[in-house]
């Protein structure tokens, strides 16, 4: 498993700012933009530049912690 697939990524309309926020709080706070697909693909990024950067300096990730809600019957 590539290091990024263990962190959870996802994208929520924010109806106060009136734009998409894409999230991954175990490794930033988040970014937003007007196209749910681009802010997803501008996630992913920037959690692969942090990821790299961790690595580069030779510091351990943080531990993945969020994961998706299950739907409760």
């Amino acid at each position: 498993m590539n290091s990024i697939d263990k962190y959870h990524k996802w994208v929520d309309w924010s109806e106060e700012d009136q734009v998409y926020i894409g999230k991954c709080p175990d490794l930033i706070t988040g970014i937003h933009g007007d196209d749910p697909l681009q802010v997803y693909k501008d996630i992913c990024d920037v959690v692969e530049e942090v990821i790299n950067h961790f690595e580069s300096e030779k510091r351990p990730l943080p531990n993945a912690m969020v994961r998706p809600m299950k739907e409760v019957a």
